[in-house]
């Protein structure tokens, strides 16, 4: 019998099964058949490399790859696309210095609508009054 079952493979990845049939339906985790023989009851077996698959795109998508982005990742020879590899990763890490910048800026934004409003009780609250336009 061997294998594990998808409820086995959600657990050992972090997932739940609900997510490993998107990935599925998706295209970036395979289906294996189910098993024939009286002893398995039909159910599909799950190896070490689906585990693996999901595991990779997990990973992936805290880097903040996009399920395209990580569907093209799985397609590429690890051997000979590693530019295409690169180029994905410098996207991405274009992306994020973009967002780490809109970040600094909201920050910024709010140490001074929370300056305004701690320097007196008098008149509106500067961060209520900043939301409220």
């Amino acid at each position: 019998m061997g294998g594990m079952t998808i409820g086995s493979l959600a657990t050992a990845a972090g997932v739940g099964v609900e997510t490993v049939r998107y990935y599925q339906r998706r295209g970036l985790v395979g289906t294996p058949e189910r098993g024939n023989s009286g002893l398995d009851g039909g159910v599909r077996r799950y190896d070490d490399g689906h585990l693996r698959r999901l595991r990779f795109i997990r990973q992936a998508q805290t880097a903040g790859f996009t399920l395209e982005q990580i569907g093209e990742l799985l397609s590429l020879d690890a051997g000979q696309d590693r530019a295409r590899a690169r180029e994905l990763a410098r996207t991405r890490i274009a992306a994020l210095e973009s967002k780490i910048a809109e970040l600094g800026e909201a920050r910024a934004a709010l140490l001074r609508l929370e300056r305004a409003c701690s320097q007196g009780d008098d008149g509106p609250c500067p961060i209520i009054d900043a939301f409220s336009g």
